[in-house]
């Protein structure tokens, strides 16, 4: 089963078993650090860090719990509060130790709830319903909204006994857990401990990252100061409708994958330069561009590794009035996208806004915020009547490069390799070197794919390694990563080489405890069943997908993953039947190829009915899928409907000139037929595309 492809989604989630030195913290709850450190503690006590969750107070909660139960009258009663502003969803108990964010979030301000969700109707039973594993507390939220949470996930029992020290996000998760004796007046302030990365700003950052990230998890015993590619994959912008092809936020992205493909976080420029990690303020207001025009100012700051910042004159650069928001760094760079219907978030890439792009590939640009009166038109030409050179930069090479890959056009893969060679930001060469893979001359980019499995930067050696997954030279090329010093990196090395790693061996075992991560949701229950498939075992791999159909029945993905495995254990007619489901599923957007793999497996179980069905429902879906119209048209002569399966195979072959086979077996249809004319007429066409065709030879013999 080597089509099997790792699964790199952002689905958060926690191992079975964790490091986090809870022992050393128990008594360790922010409380504690309150006598020595009191004005920390008061500016960071009404935070949204500190509120991040907590337990539900009948007295302070009393409108909140009479308003609720008048919107949710079947729920159970909350027993926590998820958030704070500007809204917070209530968390009510469920079955197996779990609590469940429930879909009606409460507004403070407006003393109101509403559905997070909005008009979409999420069904009981979808992964994302508010009841479930998509929406699960314990899972997907608890980590970031609790202080030593440890998820304690039970999979013989799916069942849950999580832990933690205390509600929040407290002292000890960005500080890590402080040594016996910390505290003590006796002892000099000295000897109390320093965070590993004390003074260090980037890795500062990196302890922000975990939940200011959309990323997956490849540990579940991340510590403070530690290597953030050593416990996360971060999500960058391969993958349509996560992020716009420029990189800007698109899902609810979080911030630090914009940080990382930007300009300015590629000089140095972290979290800590522009908030307060207490009251997690700005440093400086954002009015008049303060904050920004820290760096900014002329001549320009100096930032580390000999960057110095662009110096801007806000007033002439943005040719707005101050005030305006058209004079806004802010407004114009970091345009604000709210998600959960009620909560705005600037992105964090501060990208140039950009309307031609708006108009070539729908990416939103600020101007266009403030300017949507006069038209997009109008835009642009302004746009370019002050801008024009300096837009037409490296921004919109990588957004066209990015979006073309994205739709599998022939010229991506060239466009992706001019940018590997002049990209110095990681995670852009990491995404581009992430969307090669199966695109058209792909092979083009080997040399540069093989330069990056010695790449500085972790992100671009593990897309190198995935680049080389599956390819005749595997083994050679990433073996050596097994021993890389980065997890993530080991990771992605370990799944292309799985099938042959040793049982016992260190990378095998490190494979198998991410493996063990996500037991509890449907992709942890699919990325097992891919390991066992691409081992041999397809018995074991079935189990294990059937789970996970069984948790997410609504996934197009983990339908077609079910009726590969089906397909490899010549379970034929069930793997048609999960192919159909996933086409179904899928609908116009992919589900074409899907139903004509469903119409393949019916044909070969002998089902030709339930082929014939699948090959009409690619063609449905996607009316220029020849190779579908192809397979109907033989489906019809086998079944003697020779007008039928003519008419197709006729369509077939105008849409796709070069297939010899196509006016071959239209050849074939029409000689039964009686039609010995156009069957000479079509044996022609396709000896012109293949003169060494044998069949059509034949049928040249049979009309002359």
């Amino acid at each position: 089963m080597v089509g099997l492809t790792l699964a790199t989604g952002c689905r958060r989630a926690e191992a079975p078993v964790a490091r986090l030195r809870v022992d050393q913290a128990v008594a360790q709850t922010s409380h504690s650090c309150r006598e020595c450190h009191a004005e920390i503690h008061a500016a960071w006590s009404p935070t949204d860090h500190a509120q991040a969750n907590r337990p539900v107070d009948p007295v302070r909660d009393a409108e909140a719990l009479r308003l609720f139960a008048l919107v949710a009258p079947d729920s159970a009663r909350p027993e926590f509060r998820l958030g704070q502003k500007p809204s917070w969803q209530p968390l009510v108990p469920a079955p197996g130790g779990r609590w469940q964010p429930h879909e009606q979030a409460f507004d403070p301000v407006k003393h109101e709830f509403f559905n997070v969700f909005g008009d979409e109707n999420r069904r009981a039973g979808e992964w994302g319903h508010w009841s479930g594993r998509g929406m699960n507390w314990n899972s997907m939220c608890a980590h970031c909204h609790m202080t030593g949470y440890q998820r304690r996930y039970d999979p013989a029992t799916d069942a849950y006994a999580s832990t933690w020290v205390e509600h929040g996000v407290g002292c000890i998760q960005c500080h890590g857990p402080t040594a016996p004796g910390h505290g003590d007046k006796n002892k000099p302030v000295a000897a109390g401990p320093k965070p590993p990365f004390h003074g260090d700003r980037a890795r500062m950052m990196q302890t922000c990252a975990p939940c200011h990230a959309r990323n997956e998890k490849l540990t579940e015993d991340f510590q403070p100061g530690d290597n953030y590619h050593d416990h996360y994959r971060v999500t960058l912008p391969v993958e349509p409708g996560i992020y716009y092809p420029d990189g800007q936020q698109r899902d609810e992205d979080f911030n630090w994958t914009s940080v990382l493909l930007s300009r300015m976080g590629h000089a140095g420029v972290t979290c800590l330069d522009c908030h307060d990690p207490h009251t997690t303020k700005t440093i400086l207001p954002a009015t008049d561009n303060q904050l920004c025009q820290q760096c900014h100012a002329p001549p320009g700051r100096e930032m580390a590794g000999g960057f110095r910042a662009t110096p801007i004159d806000s007033l002439a650069h943005s040719r707005h009035q101050p005030g305006s928001a058209g004079n806004s760094c802010v407004a114009c760079h970091m345009p604000a996208t709210t998600y959960m219907q009620r909560s705005p978030r600037h992105d964090h890439g501060w990208l140039k806004p950009d309307p031609l792009l708006t108009k070539e590939l729908g990416i939103p640009n600020a101007c266009s915020k403030c300017h949507e009166k006069e038209g997009l038109d109008w835009v642009i030409a302004k746009a370019d009547e002050w801008y024009g050179p300096k837009l037409d930069s490296r921004q919109r090479a990588r957004a066209r490069a990015v979006a073309a890959a994205q739709a599998g056009a022939p010229s991506a893969a060239d466009q992706l390799v001019e940018l590997l060679r002049s990209e110095d930001i990681p995670a852009w060469r990491a995404t581009y070197l992430s969307l090669l893979p199966g695109l058209p001359d792909a092979r083009a980019a080997i040399p540069a794919a093989e330069a990056a499995l010695r790449a500085g930067d972790p992100m671009e050696r593990a897309a190198a390694a995935r680049f080389f997954a599956g390819s005749a030279e595997a083994a050679r090329l990433l073996t050596p990563l097994l021993a890389d010093p980065v997890r993530l990196v080991r990771l992605d090395a370990a799944w292309a080489l799985s099938a042959a790693l040793p049982p016992g061996s260190a990378s095998r075992r490190e494979l198998d405890f991410y493996l063990a991560l996500t037991l509890d949701q449907p992709t942890g229950r699919l990325r097992i069943g891919q390991d066992l498939a691409n081992r041999g075992d397809l018995a074991g791999a079935e189990r294990e997908i059937a789970r996970a159909v069984d948790w997410d029945p609504y996934s197009a993905g983990i339908r077609e993953s079910q009726g590969m495995v089906l397909a490899g254990l010549g379970q034929l007619n069930e793997a048609g039947n999960a192919f159909y489901r996933a086409a179904d599923l899928a609908g116009r957007d992919r589900g074409a190829p899907l139903a004509l793999r469903a119409g393949l497996a019916f044909a070969e179980a002998g089902r030709l009915m339930e082929a014939e069905n699948g090959f009409r429902l690619a063609l449905r879906l996607d009316p220029q899928v020849h190779r579908a119209r192809y397979n109907l048209g033989l489906l019809l002569a086998q079944a003697e409907r020779l007008p039928e399966a003519g008419a197709e195979l006729a369509r077939a072959e105008a849409d796709a000139a070069a297939e010899a086979d196509y006016p071959f077996a239209l050849a074939t249809v029409l000689l039964r037929q009686g039609d010995r004319t156009g069957a000479r007429a079509a044996a022609e066409r396709t000896l012109r595309i293949d003169p060494a065709h044998a069949g059509a030879q034949q049928v040249l013999q049979a009309t002359r």
